[in-house]
Parts: structure tokens; C-alpha cells; sequence
């Protein structure tokens, strides 16, 4: 079973930046479609970006693109968000997540998630 672990969340200011990591337990990580999503109170989680297993190809939603980069280093098991021009409206708490099988905006296709991190972006 792959275990993913979350950080890199706080509070910043709107135009302030963040970098979440998230660690994964095994080596099998480095094979899969890795992705993060985010979750507000009372809201569905929401695609946030995804990367291929060998990072050439990503993608993101559009409220994030320009401001959002995904990366990843297989070597380290690891997954990158880093968020640059935060927005209040990014305010949420992040989850990474493991491809299992179709499309990658969509959560049921994600077959391990994190326990995420807060992120709180103040006006």
C-alpha cells in the first residue's frame, strides 16, 4: 500500500507563494500519475493539477495555471505543488493522490490520497 504524506501548508498573504511536498512510502510512486486536489467545508474536492510519471507532461486546472507548478522527483518518492500569486480563493486544504485508472480530473480515479494540508491564504 502506498502511503502519501503532506506539508508545506500555512498561512500567507494573497501574492504570497507556498510549496507543498508530498513524501510516498514506496518506490511504486515513481510509476503512477501523481495529482493534487483540494477540499473546502461543504464543498466537493476539486482537481487541482496532475503530472506524468516522467514529469513531461502536466496538467492543471484553469484557475491555476500561470500561478500553480506541479513537479516531482521519483528519485525521492516526493510530489511538488509550488503556488505562486496565492489567492483568498485557494484557501482549502490540499491532497495529493495516486492515478489507479482514467481520467485525471477526476477524484474516483485516485486510488491513494494523503491526509492533506491546510492552506490559508488571508486578504
Amino acid at each position: 500500500q502506498v502511503q502519501l504524506v503532506e506539508s508545506g501548508g500555512g498561512l500567507v498573504q494573497a501574492g504570497g507563494s507556498l510549496r507543498l511536498s508530498c513524501a510516498a512510502s514506496r518506490r511504486t510512486f515513481s510509476t503512477g500519475v501523481m495529482g493534487w486536489f483540494r477540499q473546502v467545508p461543504g464543498k466537493e474536492r476539486e482537481f487541482v493539477a496532475a503530472i506524468s510519471w516522467s514529469g513531461s507532461n502536466t496538467y492543471y486546472t484553469d484557475s491555476v495555471k500561470g500561478r500553480f507548478t506541479i513537479s516531482r522527483d521519483n528519485a525521492q518518492n516526493t510530489v511538488y505543488l509550488q503556488m505562486n500569486s496565492l489567492k483568498p480563493e485557494d484557501t482549502a486544504v490540499y491532497v495529493c493522490a495516486r492515478h489507479n485508472s482514467g481520467s485525471y480530473y477526476y477524484q474516483n480515479s485516485y486510488a491513494y490520497w494523503g491526509q492533506g494540508t491546510q492552506v490559508t491564504v488571508s486578504s
